[in-house]
This record gives structure tokens, C-alpha cells and sequence, in this order.
């Protein structure tokens, strides 16, 4: 790298700490004339990077945000806690950023130096997050390797569980990782069936890209998350929700985040219509809602609600006896 390139980097990592850098102490730093990081800042100016300067003694130079997002420059320290943050948001699906955190982490894993692979990877082994919804662990390094077959349009190998516990080798192409509410699910085109499955991620075990290229498959529908959940559907046992909520509908669709199909029936109560995987989810987010609730089907629902309330109430019970009995040997 020539010593233009290498001040130009060095120049451009210092614009991108968010103060005013005055244009003398830049030239300090560069060891270079002022008149040299005037240049220089009209170089970076051609490239794209829309650097601001404001007069005075307390002027200075500046990167402003722009029309388009820039390469930017990170020291170690920033580069590890961007990966260990990315790899938290991969492992914990957040409405709307999911997919974006794991091809962010891949680009980042691409490029870190070893050393500092072996540090993210240190802190992630010694971390412990706490898990706030009941869903399986995903490794996120799993999800890296998947996201870059993804983006190159790599065949890949791993072996899969199946629900019933049977272990396969799969040789498949992978389209797209989906975010399915608790779950990671990958749509890939199975090269062995001959046909497009999905496997869920924490069901998938050591994958290895092949290096093997191959042309981009069009996808059985153009909305790949509702093919990956019509599938889902389909093939699990699912039931149809129909319950009253004594909630306005707006409040309920916000709480629920589409979970279904909300019907306002007045300005304080509405109906939920919708498809549900399991009982006890779909119990404890109704319960979850904090509102009174009439549910009209199915009848396994019903019956497990009847089930888990006799449960709750003799625990209330219990509890009771025990605070009684406590407090008549303490008057005694």
C-alpha cells in the first residue's frame, strides 16, 4: 500500500469517531502539512465520503452522514463487541433484523484476523445469555455458514435430526434463512429428494460449504416466508383459534405482532381467528395478554386451559394452607 493509501485509511478511521477534528491536530496525527490533509480530504470528498468543514477556532473537520453508507473503519476493540453484538441478535431473532444480523455477522467473520476470531469466539463461550422466549439454542457460527453458502450460491453438506431422532446426511442449495417466531428454519432445494425442504437450523450439525457454484434456483413462491410457514403448517398438527379477547383490536394485533387475524367486535373487545402449533404456546400467550378471554376453538384448547386452571388453583391452594399453618404456629 502506498503512503497515500495508507494516510487516506488512517485519515478516514479518525473522521469516523464523531467529533470535529481540527485541521492542525490532523496534520499532528498524520505527520503531514495541513496543506496535506486539505488535500487529502478533497480525495476523500471524490471518493463518495462527505467529509464537512466548519470555519473558526473551533472549526474542524468532520464525516457527515451521506446518501449511501460508506466502508467503515473499526479498531480490534469495536470490531469484537459489533461481532459479539451481532451474534447475540443471530442467536435472539428480533422482529425485523434477524435475517440482516446474520449477513452482517457473516461479512464480519469473513474479514476478522484470527486473533480476534479466537477472542469473539472465547466470549461467546463464556457467556451465558438469558433466554427470554422458549425456543431451541441456535449456533450462531451455524447460521454464519449458512448465510455465506446462501449468498454464494454454494451446495452444502450437513447432517440433520429429524423430529423423530433419525441422523442423515443432506447434500442441499440453499436459498434463504427464515426466522420463524422461536425458530430458524433454511429453505434449501434438497439435491437427494429432489425437492425444496426446510430444515430447522438447530437440528442442522457440522455444515461445510462445498465450494461447488451453482445457478440460483427460482423458488416455489416469491414470499419465501409464507411458503416456509405454509410448510410448517402443513406438516405439523396445528389447530384454528377462535377466541374472544377483552381487548380493543388495535391493542391486541400490537401485542400478538400478526399473530393471527384480529376482528374489532366493539371499542373494548374483538376476535381472534388463526392457526396455532401447540396448546400450551398458544395458552400462555392468551394468558400472557393480561384481559379477560372466551375461547371458542378448539376443544383441546378449552380443555387444557380447564386442565392448567384446576392446576394453578390447587397450587393457589397449597399455598394458602401453608401461610395459614405458618401463621397459627406463630400466634401460638
Amino acid at each position: 500500500m502506498s503512503d497515500t493509501s495508507a494516510r487516506l485509511l488512517e485519515l478516514l478511521s479518525l473522521l469516523q469517531t464523531p467529533r470535529d477534528w481540527p485541521g492542525s491536530e490532523l496534520a499532528e496525527r498524520l505527520g503531514v502539512s495541513p496543506r496535506t490533509v486539505r488535500r487529502d480530504v478533497d480525495r476523500l470528498r471524490e471518493l463518495g465520503y462527505p467529509v464537512q468543514a466548519t470555519m473558526g477556532a473551533t472549526g474542524g473537520y468532520r464525516l457527515a452522514a451521506g446518501t449511501a453508507m460508506p466502508p467503515l473503519l473499526v479498531d480490534d476493540e469495536e470490531a469484537v463487541a459489533i461481532a459479539v453484538g451481532l451474534r447475540t441478535a443471530a442467536s435472539h431473532p428480533v422482529d425485523g433484523i434477524e435475517e440482516a444480523s446474520v449477513r452482517a455477522l457473516a461479512k464480519l467473520e469473513q474479514v476478522l484476523p484470527a486473533r480476534l476470531r479466537h477472542r469473539v469466539g472465547a466470549l461467546a463461550a463464556a457467556t451465558v445469555p438469558m433466554r427470554t422466549v422458549d425456543g431451541p439454542p441456535v449456533d450462531p457460527q451455524t447460521l454464519v455458514v449458512l448465510a455465506g453458502a446462501v449468498a454464494n450460491r454454494e451446495r452444502l453438506r450437513f447432517a440433520y435430526r429429524s423430529a423423530d431422532g433419525t441422523e442423515t446426511r443432506r447434500l442441499a442449495e440453499p436459498y434463504r434463512l427464515v426466522a420463524a417466531g422461536r425458530r430458524w428454519y433454511l429453505l434449501a432445494y434438497d439435491n437427494d429428494r429432489d425437492d425444496w425442504r426446510n430444515f430447522r437450523v438447530d437440528r442442522i450439525g457440522d455444515p461445510l460449504a462445498t465450494g461447488v457454484r451453482v445457478p440460483a434456483r427460482v423458488p416455489p413462491e416469491q414470499d419465501v416466508a409464507a411458503f416456509v410457514t405454509g410448510r410448517l403448517y402443513s406438516s405439523a398438527p396445528t389447530y384454528e383459534v377462535v377466541a374472544t379477547l377483552g381487548l380493543p383490536a388495535e391493542e391486541v394485533a400490537r401485542r400478538l405482532g400478526g399473530a393471527g387475524d384480529v376482528e374489532p367486535i366493539d371499542e373494548r373487545s374483538c376476535l381472534l381467528r388463526g392457526p396455532a402449533d401447540t396448546l400450551e404456546w398458544t395458552a400462555a400467550r392468551l394468558l400472557m395478554l393480561g384481559c379477560e378471554f372466551e375461547v371458542r376453538e378448539p376443544p383441546e384448547l378449552v380443555a387444557y386451559l380447564r386442565a392448567l386452571g384446576a392446576r394453578a388453583t390447587r397450587a393457589a391452594r397449597a399455598s394458602d394452607r401453608r401461610s395459614t399453618l405458618r401463621n397459627y404456629l406463630l400466634t401460638e
